[in-house]
């Protein structure tokens, strides 16, 4: 109760800070998992590699679609729940949102075991890759209701405000992740190798333990939300509060994986040297989202508890003052690294033409990271008002800008530098859009 006091009532500032501090740990130790991973199947040799590349991209998304998708309508119905002083309706979201994982967690494991084959090939897997890329996947995806359960018992606890814990179990749950991933990849004494079905089993593994100790303070009687099934039944009303947030946010996800791959399909006309450059450019690129989703994950509670309670204009001001925080951590880095960007290409390559490939996108796009960072922690936090279609309508205009840009780049007959100018055009007009939706848009109370 101490908690949601402070979101409603103490400065804005201070309270987003206090709220992100633990998302910012679970930022490095996350991106900590993914260079760890790379690599143990590293040691596998080449085709393990290019294997864990193909399958990659399709684990991340269901770590967002979970997470910042799902997730945030989790804790955005949570949220306003809670604000409105309605505790039984909080309750009601908490068995709904797990019927919710349980669905989309059996929903892919079908559509990956069905099309997986399909999908990789058309990526380019073939012979020993693709084989090795199906183990991985197929183990990967049986199970992946852990993670959907995991990440969406965790969103849960950060509805009520509560970041400290979910901090503790996705910490405890990665550190496990990384220690599993090497004894079963690599192989420790008498464990013997499993190749690179040991990423699939240690993240599995990893997932359940952290779905196991989420649920057994969500079953606690000292749980702000208690997850329970006595006396409560499944409603198309809980439902659909539920997906008019997270439903509407998948998209979000796919955008942003679908502007990576046409970018990638254009810049291979431009030679293997600018292939490689933008993909070195596309991770610091990408990993401007999970530092907005650091400070989004905050503000998804401290927006929903205040337009919950009526507070509509402070829940604004919580929106814009914490999305310019994320904007200028971006930015600053954004900053750096169009600067100096051997300092970033430096840590993957030492050719020469690929470290200038890096640099020549680097320092045109660089300097819009910030809007970029601004508009994804934007989108976050609209959440927990429960209208999100506008912030993910604006992602929406950003891809048509990439698609229309590149094709009048080819078109042209323009060189990578004018596609990597359009790229930074793009960002920062998507960042000025999300600002213009949060100012133009109404928000209101639920029942208001």
């Amino acid at each position: 109760m101490s908690r949601e006091r402070a979101i409603l009532h103490a400065p804005i500032v201070s309270t987003i800070l206090r709220l992100s501090a633990p998302n910012a740990l679970i930022v490095l130790v996350q991106a900590a998992v993914v260079v760890a991973e790379t690599v143990f199947v590293g040691t596998l040799g080449r085709d393990a590699l290019a294997a864990n590349a193909v399958v990659f991209p399709f684990v991340v998304l269901m770590q967002t679609m979970s997470t910042g998708a799902m997730g945030g309508g989790v804790s955005s119905a949570v949220a306003r729940a809670l604000g409105a002083g309605d505790s039984e309706r909080a309750r009601a979201v908490a068995l709904h949102a797990i019927i919710i994982a349980l669905g989309f967690g059996l929903f892919f494991t079908v559509l990956m075991q069905a099309l997986g084959p399909a999908i990789y090939r058309t990526l380019g897997a073939e012979g020993r890759v693709l084989e090795l890329a199906l183990t991985y996947s197929d183990l990967l995806f049986a199970g992946v209701v852990l993670v959907w359960t995991q990440n969406t018992l965790v969103s849960l606890v950060r509805g009520t405000g509560n970041m400290k814990l979910p901090t503790t179990i996705m910490l405890g749950s990665s550190l496990l992740q990384i220690v599993l991933g090497f004894v079963l990849t690599i192989g420790v004494g008498p464990v013997r190798s499993i190749g690179i079905s040991g990423i699939a089993v240690s993240l599995l593994t990893a997932s359940a333990v952290g779905s196991l100790a989420t649920l057994a303070f969500l079953a606690a009687p000292s749980a702000r939300v208690r997850l329970t099934v006595v006396g409560v039944r499944p409603r198309p009303a809980m439902f659909f509060d539920i997906f008019r947030v997270g439903g509407v946010a998948i998209f979000f996800s796919l955008q942003n994986a679908f502007a990576v791959m046409v970018m990638s399909g254009v810049v291979a006309g431009f030679g293997a040297a600018a292939v490689a450059g933008y993909g070195i450019s596309a991770r610091l690129e990408m990993l401007q989202i999970p530092i907005a989703f650091g400070f989004g994950a905050a503000l998804v509670p401290m927006v929903g508890m205040n337009v919950g309670a009526g507070q509509i204009e402070r829940a604004r001001r919580v929106a814009l003052i914490g999305s310019l925080l994320a904007g200028a951590v971006s930015g600053l880095i954004g900053l750096i690294f169009a600067i100096a960007p051997s300092l970033w290409s430096s840590l993957y390559t030492a050719d020469i033409a690929v470290q200038a490939a890096t640099a020549t996108y680097l320092t045109r796009v660089g300097p819009t990271l910030g809007a970029f960072a601004f508009g994804i922690c934007l989108y976050f936090a609209t959440q927990g008002s429960g209208r999100v279609l506008g912030p993910v309508l604006a992602a929406s205009g950003r891809l048509v800008l990439i698609g229309l840009g590149a094709w009048a780049v080819l078109a042209v007959g323009w060189g990578y530098d004018w596609l990597c100018l359009m790229v930074a055009g793009a960002m920062a007009a998507y960042g000025l859009v999300a600002y213009a939706v949060l100012h133009f848009s109404t928000w209101r109370r639920p029942g208001g």
